[in-house]
């Protein structure tokens, strides 16, 4: 019997959670594991895997439940976040097909009787970090836990489009942060703060935001008085724009990883990051980056101010930042679920 692989990721949008689901999956695919994909109806997965071998993608309406017959042939189910988890679990009861989750964030999960059991009946629970397992713990002490970290992705860059970028920020110190703007995750104010404190003592600093979302005209309104502020929203060349950072700077006030972080370290680019989350397990303190208390832009202001007078110690970090980065290999990452898989003897 033919033995399939069922991921289900239910998210709205394609951040984080879903790049990593869509590096797994090709993975997967590429040593012939047969899988199939079960998402909500437009979702931005099925436009980015439409084309892959070994996977077959089937769009959903809610309620998801009632769409159980979809993976009555699967092997294995693997939940990619919570909608997925709530369903991995009752199809399960239902089912008795084993399932795995991938929790990504580190958010605190409610204390009640449906959440312990959806981390106890699990197979196997899969955090990314040490943080996401502490969290988990709390809630369900006796789940098996792995952490298995998130993949970096190849960085392809494009001359001409780099060219642009350094030209349009010529003789500019470029302090850049990616990510989607929502300041309650992403903590953007701060950095917004700490470029208003250096815009008159440092004009050749200038403070990059790629990325749009929820918190965009909040924070462009903080920022609207600011000349070494730029919002460039949305880009289909964030490593063109990363090679040209002088710095990366990611305020977080949460995370569960900071996988973008794996696109900084491949560019070369010196990292000051918040001392949160599962960030201490990618970034080490004066080793391959500078951490810093989140929530403090004086604190960003000062690590900015560090890095940017002394050039060997940048190069520094940079280089041991890259050096460390092929743990985080997806082949690496592919590997780890396989061996949670078991498919061999299933």
């Amino acid at each position: 019997m033919q033995k399939i692989v069922v991921h289900l990721n239910f998210a709205k949008g394609f951040r984080g959670g879903e790049r990593q689901t869509l590096l797994l999956i090709q993975e997967l695919s590429k040593v012939g594991i047969h899988q199939k994909l079960l998402v909500r109806k437009n979702s931005a997965l099925t436009q980015r895997l439409k084309t892959t071998k070994n996977l077959t993608i089937i769009e959903i309406a809610k309620p998801y439940i009632l769409s159980i017959k979809q993976i009555k042939d699967a092997t294995l189910i693997h939940a990619h976040e919570t909608k997925a988890l709530q369903f991995a679990y009752f199809a399960h009861k239902i089912t008795r097909i084993p399932y795995i989750v991938t929790r990504r964030v580190d958010n605190k999960i409610k204390n009640n009787f449906l959440n312990k059991k959806l981390y106890n009946s699990a197979s196997r629970v899969v955090a990314l970090s040490h943080a996401i397992k502490k969290e988990i713990i709390k809630v369900a002490p006796n789940a098996n836990i792995e952490i298995i970290p998130s993949a970096f992705t190849g960085t392809s860059l494009n001359q001409n489009s780099i060219n642009k970028i350094r030209s349009q920020y010529k003789d500019k110190f470029i302090i850049g942060h990616v990510g989607a703007l929502d300041d309650g995750h992403k903590g953007q104010s701060f950095l917004i703060k700490a470029a208003k404190i250096l815009e008159k003592s440092h004009p050749d600093m200038h403070f990059v935001f790629v990325g749009g979302g929820a918190d965009e005209n909040i924070l462009k309104s903080q920022a609207k008085s600011l000349k070494n502020v730029t919002f460039e929203g949305f880009v289909n060349n964030v490593n063109d724009f990363i090679s040209c950072f002088d710095l990366f700077v990611f305020p977080s006030r949460n995370e569960g990883l900071g996988s973008i972080l794996f696109d900084v370290m491949q560019l070369n680019v010196p990292i000051i990051a918040s001392n949160v989350g599962g960030i201490p397990d990618i970034i080490h303190d004066k080793k391959n980056g500078l951490l810093i208390p989140t929530c403090d832009e004086n604190a960003i202001v000062q690590a900015i101010l560090t890095l940017y007078n002394d050039k060997k110690l940048r190069e520094t970090l940079s280089v041991k930042a890259k050096n460390s980065i092929d743990k985080y290999s997806t082949e690496n990452m592919k590997n780890r679920y396989l061996d949670i898989y078991h498919l061999e003897d299933s």
